[in-house]
């Protein structure tokens, strides 16, 4: 997944404030940044407190737990509003050592008895790692190492056990018997139980490739087959020896893992095969239902335009089809930018399930029957559910996050089952950010283009608790430095489309001057830049500071605005994406304080696809393109993410060619800065490489950055993050300003 990697939190937001002479706050008088370096780590400063961390709601909903600090836990139970220490690691050591205990994460057993935290954790891949994992018991306060090296580890629903990967292979732990027992032992290179390889996790979001069930009686695993994959090498070039990490990873037209779906009844190991078969596809997601052993598949062909749902039984591995979905263009399974893993919901003491789809040109949720037939939509109209936090089987009643007031907004709505009585329960304009537990309680994170974040404690009828955190250490820093505000404004662009942007402009800004422009973009399919939310920015601020107009965009293709919107970029990216871009720099070269001769445009992964592409394909909108980590040629990047927006070869060939950065090199009419690193897994270096070979057989000049050892961010470390900034802003002095 090409994910939006910058320093730029929260870049865009919601009321809209049209784009006139207004001048923005005077800050003459006010605390300026001294350096680049000192705007990069101010972010926090802007950002503040997000509250509570690490939050797990326990007692069923009645109560929460967060770090304090970095090793003290704490509860707050809502029925007395005390808060409590359940666990104090300050004088806590590994057990046996004389080491000092640490962790990188917990999790609770459903029973609020027992801890099981994750130490000494090793990154793998983008959402994987590996881990010694500890039990502690809140009542004894005892600590005990339960599972060595694994790469996951989850707790049995009823926490009477802990299941784990270990190289390859499951297996799980009894705390009664203090037993291990091994579950797989078939494990081999390339070849994994309850573990995915690059693709899988990146492009469908899991890092975990197993699941408990419900009554705690089965483990649901995929086996991943990769010995086929073709591996990509990869060095930094350090040394003298040719050093290579490698990993299996599928372009597009490669060979795919293959996947299978095992379930294991832990009572006497046993193990059957569900019978789906994978065809030259994929299975994404498995949820265990309301029925005991019973298990549901999503099947998606390679094309990823046709997803089937399968019931399965899990001691048998008979599988029924019970409910397909079709499209134009692809179907999504979940929300990378939203932070949401799963579009299908099997709620506990119901023998239904819903789904987030977009079949009406918008996404809203539809609810089944196990036999997959559908009962009611429980949303609908021209706007989009976001994200389901809750489903609420006694009460019939469903928590969700949706667009209905604003696309650059999120609110939380509830409304029955049935679809009947929605009701919108946050108020203030914004983006909410909600974490809901079991429909009684919420933490409502939010900011606008105003006001800092804030984090309140609400019950789910609509009462707020208490506030958690009011920031109101950014307010002051706001108040005693410059500070440049966010502005929400939309446009029409030439062929009849409205499109949101946002705007900071310089400090003290004086609309009888004409100043240069930054827009910074991401642009890749369902992302969204633009948000009725605080700016955090420290670069932005700098660069405000400096005397830019710095303008992000909703362009076609992001998410928040439906189907159509989103999904006109099928089989064409780039194209309509680099539009929006081109029309976003036309119409300020309309306003009088902008100088049209002085625009560039910068982007990062996804983003340096689109300024590179863009500059390449609309010759002279813009001065400067600032280029970091770029797909240069979808042919290059990985199989299930590029298919899924551009089709399949050999058919598409046509379009992924017009798709192409390289194709458009001879067009390059202004000034042009790439960084990329050797060791980047995500976007291979090949593309930058072959983007400059295409320039350079071209006679066009542009200038390149090699970081060898800093992955997809490019940067690696404090030192190169500045000196890449440092670069990119002094690249704009010299080109732009």
């Amino acid at each position: 997944m090409l994910a939006l990697i910058s320093p730029l939190a929260g870049v865009g937001q919601s009321t809209q404030a049209p784009v006139t002479a207004s001048a923005a706050p005077a800050s003459a008088a006010k605390q300026r940044y001294s350096s680049l370096q000192q705007a990069l780590f101010a972010g926090g400063q802007l950002s503040g407190s997000q509250g509570p961390r690490s939050v797990n709601w326990i007692d069923n909903g009645q109560a929460y737990s967060y770090l304090d600090g970095e090793t003290t836990i704490k509860t707050y139970t809502f029925k007395t509003g005390q808060e409590t220490v359940v666990f104090d690691g300050s004088q806590l050591t590994f057990p046996g050592k004389t080491e000092k205990f640490s962790f990188e994460s917990f999790q609770w057993s459903k029973d609020s008895k027992n801890i099981l935290f994750q130490s000494n954790f090793r990154p793998v891949y983008r959402r994987s790692g590996i881990s010694d994992y500890y039990s502690y018991s809140v009542a004894d306060k005892s600590l005990k190492l339960v599972a060595k090296d694994a790469q996951t580890a989850e707790l049995a629903p009823d926490g009477s056990k802990i299941g784990y990967e270990r190289g390859g292979n499951l297996f799980v732990f009894d705390f009664a018997t203090k037993k291990e027992t091994q579950l797989t032992n078939d494990a081999k290179p390339a070849f994994f139980n309850g573990r995915f390889g690059w693709a899988y996790e990146e492009e469908f979001g899991l890092a975990q490739a197993w699941e408990w069930s419900p009554d705690s009686k089965f483990i649901a695993f995929w086996q991943s087959d990769e010995r086929k994959v073709p591996i990509y090498r990869l060095t930094d070039y350090k040394g003298f020896d040719e050093k290579y990490d490698s990993l299996p990873y599928p372009r597009v037209g490669d060979a795919n893992p293959t996947v299978r779906i095992g379930v294991i009844e832990i009572a006497g190991s046993k193990k059957q095969w569900m019978k789906v078969a994978l065809e030259d596809g994929y299975i994404p997601r498995i949820y265990w239902t309301n029925q005991e052993g019973q298990l549901a598949l999503i099947h998606l062909n390679r094309k990823q335009n046709h997803l089937r749902l399968f019931m399965a039984n899990g001691r048998t591995g008979e599988a029924k089809q019970i409910m397909e979905e079709t499209s134009k263009t692809w179907v999504d399974v979940f929300d990378f930018f939203a932070g949401i893993n799963h579009l299908m919901y099997f709620p506990a003491g119901l023998n239904e399930f819903y789904w987030l789809s977009d079949r009406d040109g918008f996404a809203h949720l539809y609810r089944y029957d196990y036999s997959g037939k559908l009962l009611n939509a429980v949303t609908s109209g021209q706007w989009e559910v976001t994200f389901v936090h809750h489903i609420d089987a006694k009460n019939r009643k469903v928590y969700f996050t949706s667009t209905e007031a604003s696309p650059l907004e999120r609110q939380l709505f509830v409304a029955d089952t049935d679809g009947k009585n929605k009701r919108r329960i946050t108020s203030t304009p914004g983006r909410h950010n909600v974490d809901m537990a079991a429909g009684l309680y919420f933490i409502d994170r939010y900011s606008n283009v105003s006001t800092p974040t804030q984090i309140e404690l609400w019950d789910a009828k609509g009462t707020k608790i208490k506030v958690l955190e009011a920031n109101s250490r950014v307010t002051d820093y706001v108040s005693k430095n410059a500070f440049a505000p966010k502005e929400l404004t939309n446009f029409t662009t030439s062929d009849g489309q409205k499109i949101d942007i946002s705007i900071i402009r310089p400090v003290d800004f004086n609309p009888a001057m004409k100043y240069p422009v930054i827009v910074d973009i991401y642009g890749g399919p369902g992302a969204q830049s633009v948000y009725n939310d605080f700016s955090t920015s420290g670069w932005h601020q700098y660069m405000a500071q400096q005397g830019y107009v710095i303008v992000s965009v909703n362009n076609r293709g992001s998410g928040g605005y439906g189907r159509d919107f989103e999904k006109i970029v099928y089989e064409q990216l780039g194209k309509y994406e680099s539009l929006d871009f081109a029309e976003t720099a036309k119409y300020l070269g309309k306003q009088s304080w902008v100088d049209a001769g002085r625009i560039a445009i910068r982007g990062h992964s996804y983003g340096g696809y689109m300024s590179s592409y863009t500059m390449l394909t609309h010759p002279g909108v813009f001065k400067v393109a600032l280029v970091g980590a770029p797909v240069t040629d979808w042919r290059l990047y990985d199989s299930i993410y590029t298919e899924r927006y551009m089709g399949l070869l050999p058919e598409n060939e046509a379009k992924y060619k017009a798709s192409a950065v390289t194709t458009y090199a001879k067009n390059l009419a202004g000034k042009m800065f790439v960084a990329h690193s050797t060791m980047d897994e995500n976007v291979h270096v090949r593309n930058t490489f072959q983007l400059m070979n295409a320039l350079e057989d071209a006679g066009k000049d542009a200038d390149l950055r090699i970081y060898p050892p800093g992955a997809h961010g490019v940067a690696y470390n404090s030192a190169s993050y500045v000196l890449l900034f440092q670069q990119y802003t002094d690249y704009l002095a010299a080109n732009l300003k």
